[in-house]
Order: structure tokens, then C-alpha cells, then sequence
């Protein structure tokens, strides 16, 4: 066995393990947070709040009686109210019956209707905060596009001169107007590919006119994990400059090739740090979602483009933050809620579907990419965690609260007896669908 040649793999398994522990720990303890605190501030006592499963490596009991204690499998995390039979909230007919009144209260079985649904939606309500305050935090931290079309800083790509300079306002470009960045946007995807464009600025106070590379080089912003480019190694800021040998000059170009592919390799010369890299790319049939509801089924190597600068940002406003923290959380629900049922009807393949290693792969994607993706990261998959939590699958918050729905109509609750038969059937479903999703990961996908 060659060891020497088996310790980048190793060490690649042991980064994408870490990032996914300590991702999906945060989330699930902000998840299972949200129960024990309204929990406790609807007067239900929590006897346990565990990080992890399995035996216990370290604990602490605080001053009302909950044990805080850090488990050794890090797949998640519970909290065992008073007279909970088990980390599921399985009720504990025998414990309550011999409990007072005063004390049955205390317990999620017998607290009233109110606190018992407020209990339980708040841990997804959690999850959906905590990815508004990290997508409104992001933005304070990265600051967003000015109106303006100025320049902060330039994109490195090894094409005709570079020109362009941090300061410069992008007045037109090829005779096209841009009095501000979404136009801007909008003319660099229309300009037709070559290896030079023509440019007219402003520059400290002076017009200039001058030619320079494609206002949509062929510059890898992002590679998306799960994806060819990923698979070949390639990274952010890697510029492709030719395709079968045929030079590139702008994005829309890749992008053609890879749908006229069909599903075929390409060829690609990739440009790095001064240095050409040829790699071969088998794109893959995605399925992305469209701005007005629905997918559209493409051929895709997973490397995302923009215009060749970052664009002048600015500080938005606190109010502003969380309008744009709140935009992102929903947008993520509505497209995954979307997929979830696209699946369902078979309009988009069940490939999409992920099991924890998929997820983990993604976790070790985003965090080799850097703090602020691995941040982001978090974000989105809080977001994922919280609706996943909320859908009306028993065992799931979802199906306690239809539960709950259930009671308030009927005036009682399910029985016993009925509770266990849906219960046992929902974790048969969600061993189920983590099975596809481990098949998919694995062999299929």
C-alpha cells in the first residue's frame, strides 16, 4: 500500500469530518436551544440538553435541574423534558401518573396545548432566525453593490492588457452606456465574445477610452461541491482560456460548450497562478431552480462566473441587513420546498436528494474555500434543517404540532397506541429517504 500517497486523501476525509461536526453542531445546538428556552419560558422543565448521542463525555447540572452534557457521536442533539420516556419525547406513562397536578405541568405532556406547540416550532423558528442573522451579519461584513458602476478591484485574467483599474467608473462599454451597475451587469453578458472590448472611463476626474478583456471573463468565481469541476480540482479564481484547444475570452462561451456537450467531456485549458493546467470534464445533468417557481434541467461543471471586478460596496443599514438576511432565508425555503415537491411528482431526478455524507462533503467544499462560504454554508444549511424539521412527518417537529393541530380540533389528543404506530412509521420513512440519499452519494448520483 502506498501510505505516502494515502495521506492527502486522509487528511482531505479528516478536513471534510471536522467542518460537518462542527457545522452541524452548531445548528442542531441552536436548534435544540430554541426548544429548551421556550420550553422553559412556557414553565416545561428540561431534564436534559445533550450535543450528541451515546455516552456522555462531559456534563454539568446548572441550578434549575437540567443536565447540559456533550455527547460522543456528534449527529445531532436532543432535549429530554420532564416526563419524556426517552430523547424522542416519548411520554412516560408511569412517571406522570404517580407526578401531582402542580408537577404534571411541568412536563410537555401535561403542560397546556399553547406551550406544548410553542415548544416544538421553536426549535425550526431558531434555525430560521439564525440563518437571517448570519445572512444579515454577511452582508454588514462584505457590505453590498453601490448603484455606481465603480470599480474596487480587478479580477486577474491573463487576456489582452489589463486596463481597467480599483476607482475607475465604467462609463460604456463597446459604445454601450452604463449609468449604473445593473445595467452594467446586463451589457457585459450581451457583449459578444472577443479578445478585446472597448472601454471609456472615468479616472480621477479624466475620461479615458481604451480597449481591455471581456467584461464576462471566463474567471471561476465559485466551484460548487458535488460538481466535475470540484471532482478535477479545480478553484475560485481559476480562468479557463481554451476548449479543445480553441482560445475563450468570456463565460458565455463555456457556458455554450458545456450545454452543446450533451453529457460529453470537455477539454479544458485552465489558467493558475501564471500556469496552464489541461483537465478533462464530464459535465452533469442538474436541475436548477427557475426565478418564477419550477427547475430547468441542464448540462453543468459547477464553476459559477460574474463580471470581471468586484464592484464598490457599501455599508447597509441595520434595517436594510435584516431585510436582506430575511430575503435569502426565504428564498432558500421557497426553492427547497419547491424541489422537495418537484421530487415528489418526479419532475426533477430524486438525485438531488442528499444523506449526511453528501452533506458533509459540501461542509469540507465550503470551508476549504474559506471562513466566509463555510459561514454562509451554515446559513443555508440551518435553513435546510429547520424546514426539514417542520415537515408533518411524525417523529419531526412537524408531525408533533400536526398532533397538536390534530387535539385542538378533536379536543384530545391521539391515543397511545396510535402515537406509537405513527411514530415507528415515520422514522420508517426517514431511514428511508436516508437510505436513497446515502445510495444517491454512493452509487447512483
Amino acid at each position: 500500500m502506498d501510505l505516502i500517497g494515502f495521506i492527502p486523501s486522509f487528511g482531505n476525509a479528516l478536513w471534510t469530518i471536522l467542518a460537518f461536526v462542527v457545522a452541524l453542531s452548531i445548528i442542531v445546538a441552536i436548534h435544540e436551544y430554541g426548544h429548551y428556552i421556550v420550553g422553559r419560558w412556557s414553565g416545561i422543565h428540561a431534564d436534559v440538553f445533550s450535543l450528541g448521542f451515546g455516552p456522555v463525555i462531559y456534563s454539568r447540572v446548572d441550578r434549575r435541574g437540567t443536565r447540559w452534557q456533550i455527547a460522543a457521536l456528534p449527529l445531532g442533539g436532543y432535549v429530554k423534558f420532564k416526563g419524556d420516556a426517552n430523547a424522542a419525547s416519548g411520554k412516560d406513562g408511569a412517571a406522570i401518573e404517580e407526578m401531582s397536578a402542580e408537577d404534571r405541568r411541568h412536563t410537555m405532556h401535561g403542560a397546556p396545548l399553547w406551550a406544548r406547540s410553542a415548544t416544538v416550532a421553536a426549535g425550526p423558528m431558531f434555525n430560521f432566525i439564525s440563518a437571517m442573522i448570519i445572512f444579515a451579519g454577511m452582508a454588514f461584513w462584505s457590505g453590498v453593490a453601490t448603484e455606481e458602476p465603480v470599480i474596487s478591484n480587478v479580477k486577474p485574467v491573463p487576456f489582452a492588457g489589463q486596463t481597467l483599474q480599483a476607482g475607475d467608473r465604467v462609463l460604456s462599454i463597446n459604445g454601450q452606456p452604463t449609468p449604473d451597475l445593473e445595467t452594467l451587469i446586463t451589457v457585459a453578458h450581451e457583449t459578444a465574445p472577443a479578445p478585446t472590448v472597448a472601454y471609456q472611463v472615468t479616472r480621477n476626474g479624466q475620461d479615458l477610452s481604451f480597449d481591455g478583456p471581456h467584461p464576462y471573463p471566463p474567471y471561476a468565481s465559485a466551484v460548487s461541491a458535488h460538481t466535475a469541476a470540484y471532482d478535477a480540482g479545480m478553484q475560485a479564481g481559476d480562468v479557463i482560456t481554451a476548449i479543445a484547444g480553441q482560445p475563450i475570452y468570456s463565460f458565455k462561451e463555456l457556458q455554450a460548450a458545456v450545454t452543446a456537450s450533451d453529457g460529453a467531456p470537455v477539454a479544458l485549458t485552465v489558467w493558475r497562478d501564471g500556469q496552464s493546467l489541461d483537465l478533462s470534464l464530464t459535465p452533469r445533468r442538474s436541475d436548477l431552480p427557475l426565478p418564477d417557481g419550477g427547475f430547468e434541467t441542464r448540462w453543468l461543471i459547477g464553476l459559477s462566473g460574474g463580471i470581471g471586478f468586484e464592484p464598490e460596496t457599501r455599508l447597509p443599514g441595520p434595517v436594510e441587513a435584516v431585510q436582506i438576511g430575511a430575503q435569502q432565508t426565504w428564498y432558500i425555503a421557497k426553492t427547497s420546498l419547491s424541489g422537495i415537491w418537484h421530487m415528489i411528482t418526479g419532475a426533477i431526478s430524486s438525485c438531488n436528494l442528499r444523506s449526511p455524507i453528501g452533506i458533509a462533503e459540501s461542509s469540507g467544499a465550503a470551508a476549504s474555500q474559506g471562513l466566509d462560504d463555510f459561514i454562509i454554508f451554515i446559513g443555508l444549511l440551518s435553513v435546510a434543517v429547520g424546514l426539514m424539521n417542520l415537515l408533518p412527518v411524525p417523529v419531526l417537529d412537524g408531525g408533533h404540532l400536526v398532533f397538536h393541530a390534530y387535539e385542538a380540533v378533536a379536543g384530545r389528543p391521539p391515543t397511545d397506541k396510535a402515537l406509537r404506530v405513527l411514530m415507528a412509521s415515520g422514522l420508517a420513512l426517514i431511514l428511508t429517504l436516508m437510505l436513497l440519499g446515502v445510495s444517491n452519494d454512493l452509487f447512483l448520483c
